[in-house]
């Protein structure tokens, strides 16, 4: 059991007391991004539920077959994570393999049922927006049906070996990630609905289909206070025979309440072999000194390297605006968005984004342009957060000390990021929408500081 959670020691925790009998009901996972925390939620929810004693990962039981593809009934997951990256390396890693092993078949099946998984009938049920996002997922279900992967796979077996050969499954595989990144834009929220979970609770108060039920919420610190009060309702008075697992790369923003009702597992920052073997063996290439965040980026449409340029040419004329609009009302010059302007401008244009523009609708546009015009929904509070960094490091003293911004300017930008991630992953408004507004509010803000 574990196997396939390398270099933490959470994981020995973990089956320490599943041998001891003395699991908790519900369990905070808390470390780094990419630490393995989700594999390792998921990993414990086939161990509970093996009908066998080993309970290792090649179990021929069925419940250990349904939990390997996460198709399992007792299994709901909420919460977002970065689906569309893994889907892509998860699908490269597969033609690098030219789908000669079952193992890389698995991942790209995992992959996209962590993104299936957040659209079960449960959560969804009376959504309106379920009419719109149906067909993208129906899609997805009819191509892996014929990919060969769920129609054959039995307990325990592995999937045909034609079924991932062939021009017919390269096609497949292209169709099936498109659709997934269509649906992830769509569909996904930044935050988790307290619809979703008082639909969760309903849920794991339901008889279980086999040893138990697992409910798992990622990225826990996105729940916003009045579904914090309902999660405190089932941590309360846990239903039994469910077990239920949060997840957060930030512990503390949890409330205590919350905190104090969930035993903890902390998963470490890895060091760089393990990061390697990491992808060694889960994606089959031989990267070195990558993290494997930064691993699973690469495989994005719109690079990091792009998305950091785009932010500083955003940055840039938003702090251009901001010294027009000081001069034209007759204040003295906004001191830290000239830094600003002075730290990005040469940034952007070395990358090929010109200098800056007063105009917000071309500014966004050309962002728009550069950066795929953020199809991909988790992109743009990548960007945003990118946006955040230019900030900081433009008032970064020479020697290379934490920057210290005014509390003033902190908070104009942290606030206003917060509504452009919350306008964009929440209510769906165009991007090119969001930027605009967010260009107006940051440029007359730092003019009026």
């Amino acid at each position: 059991m574990f196997e396939n959670v390398l270099g933490q020691s959470a994981s020995g925790q973990l089956i320490q007391d599943i041998q001891a009998g003395s699991l908790a009901p519900a369990m905070l996972f808390s470390g780094p991004l990419s630490s393995g925390k989700g594999t390792a939620a998921l990993e414990l929810a086939r161990v509970i539920s093996c009908e066998a004693a080993s309970a290792e990962w090649d179990c021929a039981c069925p419940a250990c077959s349904r939990h390997r593809f996460l198709i399992s009934p007792d299994l709901l997951c909420l919460g977002t994570r970065p689906f569309c990256a893994e889907i892509a390396a998860s699908a490269a890693a597969l033609h690098r393999d030219s789908g000669a092993s079952p193992a890389s078949r698995i991942l790209f099946i995992r992959s996209i049922r962590k993104l299936l998984a957040r659209f079960n009938p449960v959560l969804w049920e009376d959504d309106p927006k379920a009419g719109k996002i149906s067909p993208l997922v129906n899609s997805i279900e009819e191509d892996l049906a014929e990919f060969g992967f769920l129609s054959n796979e039995k307990a325990g077996a592995a999937p045909m070996e034609q079924s991932s050969t062939g021009e017919n499954s390269v096609k497949l595989i292209e169709g099936i990630t498109k659709t997934a990144f269509k649906l992830e834009s769509e569909g996904v929220s930044d935050t988790i609905l307290i619809a979703q979970l008082r639909k969760a609770a309903w849920w794991s108060r339901l008889a279980p289909l086999g040893r138990g039920k697992f409910l798992l919420i990622e990225n826990a610190d996105r729940i916003k206070e009045d579904g914090q009060n309902s999660l405190l309702k089932i941590l309360e008075e846990p239903p039994p025979r469910v077990c239920m697992v949060l997840t957060t790369p930030h512990p503390g923003s949890l409330p205590s309440t919350i905190h104090s009702r969930l035993r903890a597992y902390h998963f470490s920052a890895r060091s760089a072999e393990v990061e390697d073997e990491v992808i060694r063996r889960v994606f089959r290439d031989t990267p070195k000194g990558i993290k494997i965040g930064a691993y699973l980026d690469s495989f994005l449409p719109v690079s990091m390297d792009t998305l950091e340029a785009a932010a500083a040419f955003f940055a840039a004329s938003a702090a251009y605006k901001a010294v027009l609009l000081s001069k034209k009302q007759g204040r003295s010059l906004p001191g830290e968005a000239v830094l600003l302007g002075k730290f990005c401008a040469p940034r952007a244009e070395a990358a090929g984004f010109g200098r800056p523009l007063e105009d917000p609708v071309r500014a966004a546009g050309i962002v728009l342009e550069k950066a795929e015009k953020f199809e991909i929904r988790s992109l743009f509070s990548r960007f945003t957060a990118c946006l955040l960094e230019q900030v900081s490091k433009s008032l970064a003293p020479a020697d290379g000390t934490p920057a210290a911004p005014g509390p003033e300017y902190y908070e104009l930008w942290k606030k206003c990021t917060a509504w452009a991630d919350n306008a964009a992953g929440v209510y769906n408004l165009r991007p090119a929408q969001v930027l605009e507004k967010l260009f107006i509010d940051l440029s007359g803000g730092m003019a009026e500081l």
